[in-house]
């Protein structure tokens, strides 16, 4: 019999499978919230509900217009995974949950590393009172991020005055 999956792995393979049920032509994501060792909720990035998924019409705008990863998510029809996610969870589920992420590549489903959370999305994270993020890099490789870090260095600040 071989080893047991370490915890993280076991919630990153199913914010792996919630990432499978995006509708973006770019890049799949899943998040999941996990307190207390139960799944308090999940999401994947799509348009909202009742608006036609970039999938559905065949295109992404961003794609089309050669925007970089990162830029002009106002061009963008999608929630993102960690909204959706947090959308879904009672606040008080959030207070000091962890939040697991994994991109993956629509062509082959292969796992996308060095992936992190947007700007907006670290906001919310804040906001919300999660204490940790968890992101996969590979089937096996992954990075924990204490949210405080987002606090202390904030890169929002950095962003607008160049330091």
């Amino acid at each position: 019999m071989g080893a047991r999956v370490s915890k993280e792995n076991y919630y990153l393979d199913i914010a792996q499978t919630v990432s499978e049920r995006s509708t973006c032509l770019r890049k799949r994501y899943g998040a999941i919230i996990v307190k207390n060792d139960v799944i308090v909720s999940t999401g994947y990035n799509g348009a909202p509900r009742g608006r036609k998924n970039c999938n559905d019409i065949g295109m992404c705008t961003r794609e089309k217009l050669g925007i970089p990863r990162g830029e002009r998510y106002e061009l963008c029809r999608s929630v993102h995974s960690e909204a959706n996610a947090i959308i879904a969870a009672p606040r008080p589920e959030m207070l000091g949950a962890t939040l697991y992420m994994t991109c993956t590549d629509p062509a082959d489903g292969s796992v996308v590393a060095g992936t992190n959370s947007c700007m907006m999305c670290k906001r919310l994270i804040i906001n919300a009172g999660i204490d940790t993020v968890v992101i996969r890099d590979t089937a096996e490789d992954y990075r924990v991020i204490k949210v405080t870090d987002w606090i202390e260095d904030d890169d929002s600040v950095s962003a607008a005055f160049g330091y």
